[in-house]
């Protein structure tokens, strides 16, 4: 029992007996419990981390019959800390990325790489599920990753990363998940933030175009207008936060050289200028009727306008005779509009919470694509227009008890998701396109899920065992007259368990193993039927066949805190059944390469992470970020069916890759705050090859001005612009080696006003 020390803090039972003790830190403690006419009891009381409210339950007095009813100890936590291996990070603090996007707002976050498409990647592994405000939306796709090249980060508060999520999350996403938290201010009456940043990238060439082609990007500008509005009054809190982000961008420029077992060398560029332009508003009100209700419902508008104009010559082996120019014109609008529901119910006993929400999703694609074929004997004209529109309604119920050490929680959600597609052709003179490939498509996906958690914790122990289990019925109804798809889908009821337990060695020093299964369910555009023609020649595909993949992980962890730092290492292991990735074929009598989505057998992961975070006096702080890991596939062979069936085989592939990230902030004289980030990726494996190392450095400036009300900031990202992703690919009959000079190295200035 600990010792009485000395006084923290009191309370007094309201008439039922009630009472609550607020603002106590996590430790141990004694609980002193007197009325007149009875004996006073002590009860040793534990403060964890992990729950913010304990229900002590009934405590008894002794001498004659009497009852306090419940008694309730309320402890918050951390604001910043990890907590069932969750880690909140503030983007205020992100100064180097100040002014861009979610995506590069990333880059800078232990644990998060960027790898090859703008894909973020935890611990090497980009099947991550992103939420916003904890909810999956088609801004940031459902159970897979996109679009966070265009949500501007002035929009966004904090980002938490969860490497091992627990049951009452849904099941995808083996690497773990993201979420984007959105700001809203929490002061009483009328605030506001307005923001201005401005940039410019690609100022020096990486790599000159083939001859014969329209001039890549140079000089590209960007700017991003921002506006917050918060009022709070009394019961309501009414909320608005609006962006504009306009860019400028060398979105792609890829040189690859393809080689053919017959001896043909095709050397090839595709080059993409694309001007993008994206609004977005985000409006809302909470309303608290009273202590125990709050009602909040909100609504966001995305609209994103997207030119690509790209440029596609191929040339013979030596460069001395041009076979072929392809160009390109896409004209993109996507819209995305959400509108979400919650009531919260507070019942008397602190923590006990009952939720329900609803949340609703439409998503369009309008994309229209115009191409010319310059050949040297005739040049043709084709086109073609798809149309996806996409509905997903959630409905969730959640639960939360408080217990003497910990809590449990239970919930269910239905999901309904519904994806109509239509694909028309618009062939020219002597068109390559596959017009028959064409028509329309039905995604549709139904999922019921019903979770259950425990959360336990005593002096020295901290255990979260749960399971979620999930009923999965997806549908993909394909035009019939397709020449080579047909309808599929497929059903699964699943369990999804997930268990943590850490021994607590002392104040400092912790312990922790993981383990759950998770499951990554092919998305809409990975079984899409119809061919993607903004690279001629090696084209993508979906595959409506393509399969689930289910994953298991194993976790042991260390963590260490002392007073300026601390330490956390982990060694991990995954096993993947059914990976999914693009595999590559050819057919007889072509050079066309045609990348088809495949569930490639078994995979693994297996890896250590090591998180330092150091302080170095008054004038700054460091963190370093290691993470090592050996990729394996085994052996495998697939069939692609398009565009007719071509068999590929692998042998069994390993590697050893990683990453290392260190970040450093300091103090400057005349209260100017800086960032560096340096950040290197080693080779990594792919299913039919491997991706080279790279390598950036990025840094900012930040200075509060106008009495830390205003703010302003300049900051770059690949300073050196030695940011760039080379491949190589090995295929039956084929290989080749590209490598994407894209737009890496931008310089931003900007400036925000509070009011």
């Amino acid at each position: 029992m600990p010792k009485d020390s000395g006084f923290v803090t009191g309370a007094i039972t309201n008439e039922e007996g009630l009472f609550a003790l607020s603002g106590v830190k996590s430790g141990s403690y004694l609980l002193r419990v007197t009325s007149i006419g009875y004996q006073p009891r002590v009860l040793p009381v534990l403060v964890g981390k992990l729950s913010e409210y304990l229900n002590l339950g009934t405590i008894d007095l002794s001498e004659e019959v009497a009852q306090l009813g419940e008694v309730t100890v309320t402890a918050r936590q951390e604001a910043i800390a990890p907590a069932l291996d969750k880690k909140t990070f503030t983007l205020a603090d992100n100064i180097s990325q100040s002014g861009g996007s979610v995506l590069e707002a990333m880059k800078n976050l232990p644990g998060v790489t960027v790898g090859e498409g703008g894909k973020v990647q935890l611990r090497g592994n980009d099947r991550v599920m992103v939420l916003l405000d904890g909810k999956q939306t088609a801004l940031t796709g459902f159970g897979s990753q996109s679009g966070l090249e265009n949500i501007p980060a002035s929009a966004i508060d904090k980002i938490e990363i969860i490497n091992n999520p627990s049951a009452k999350y849904d099941a995808n996403g083996n690497a773990g998940i993201i979420n984007i938290i959105y700001k809203k201010e929490k002061k009483e009456g009328f605030n506001g933030k307005v923001g201005m940043a401005t940039a410019l990238g690609a100022l020096w060439i990486k790599r000159e175009n083939y001859p014969t082609i329209r001039p890549q990007y140079q000089g590209t500008p960007k700017i991003n207008p921002s506006l917050s509005l918060n009022y709070r009054k009394n019961k309501v809190n009414l909320f608005f936060q609006g962006d504009n982000l306009y860019t400028q961008t060398l979105n792609k420029n890829e040189f690859a050289d393809r080689f053919y077992d017959s001896g043909e060398v095709i050397r090839q560029q595709t080059k993409r200028n694309r001007n993008t332009n994206i609004i977005t508003g985000k409006t809302g009100v909470d309303w608290t009727p009273d202590a125990n209700n709050t009602i909040s419902v909100s609504g966001l508008f995305s609209s994103e306008k997207i030119i690509d104009r790209g440029d596609e010559p191929f040339f013979n082996g030596d460069l001395t005779k041009r076979l072929r120019l392809w160009q390109f014109l896409e004209d993109e609008l996507k819209t995305t509009v959400t509108a979400s529901a919650n009531w919260q119910h507070k019942f008397k006993q602190p923590g006990r919470l009952f939720n329900v929400g609803f949340n609703y999703t439409f998503h369009r694609e309008d994309e229209k694509y115009f191409f010319t074929n310059i050949l040297p004997d005739y040049t043709g004209n084709d086109s073609f227009k798809l149309l996806s529109d996409e509905h997903v309604g959630d409905l969730t119920v959640d639960y939360v008890q408080p217990l003497r050490y910990g809590r449990v929680e239970g919930g269910l959600k239905f999901r309904r998701r519904y994806i109509p597609t239509n694909m028309q052709f618009f062939p020219g003179l002597n068109s390559p396109l596959d017009v028959n490939a064409g028509g329309w498509a039905n995604y549709s996906e139904v999922i019921p899920a019903v979770y259950g958690n425990y959360i336990f914790e005593n002096q020295h122990f901290e255990v979260e065992a749960g399971v979620r289990v999930e009923y999965v019925d997806l549908r993909y109804e394909v035009n019939p007259n397709h020449n080579t798809y047909k309808s599929d889908g497929y059903t699964y009821s699943q369990p999804f368990p997930n268990v943590r337990v850490s021994y607590k060695l002392n104040d400092g020093n912790r312990l922790s193993f993981f383990y759950n299964r998770r499951v990554d369910r092919p998305n809409e555009v990975d079984i899409r039927i119809f061919p993607k023609y903004d690279d001629a020649e090696i084209i993508k595909v979906g595959n409506p066949g393509l399969q689930p993949q289910f994953t298991s992980s194993f976790e042991l962890g260390y963590k260490t805190n002392w007073n300026d730092g601390s330490l956390y290492s982990a060694a991990y292991h995954k096993t993947i059944d059914a990976t999914i990735t693009r595999i590559g074929t050819i057919v007889p009598g072509s050079t066309l390469i045609y990348n088809v989505f495949q569930n490639a057998g078994r995979s693994y992961n297996t890896g250590f992470e090591v998180v330092l975070s150091q302080k170095a006096g008054t004038w700054g702080s460091f963190n370093l970020n290691l993470n090592g890991y050996r990729n394996t596939i085994d052996a495998f062979t697939v069939v692609n069916q398009y565009p007719v069936p071509s068999t590929f085989s692998a042998e069994r592939q390993q590697l050893i890759s990683g990453n290392v990230k260190l970040n450093g902030n300091f103090r400057l004289p005349g209260q100017l705050d800086a960032q560096i980030t340096a950040i290197y990726l080693a080779p990594d494996l792919v299913p039919q090859g491997r991706i080279d190392s790279r390598f950036a450095i990025d840094a900012g400036l930040k200075k509060a001005i106008q009495k830390g009300k205003g703010e302003w900031f300049l900051n770059a990202t690949d300073i050196a612009n030695t940011l760039r992703i080379r491949r190589e690919v090995q295929g039956a009959g084929f290989s080749y080696v590209s490598t994407d000079y894209y737009e890496t190295q931008v310089f931003r200035v900007g400036y925000g006003y509070k009011f």
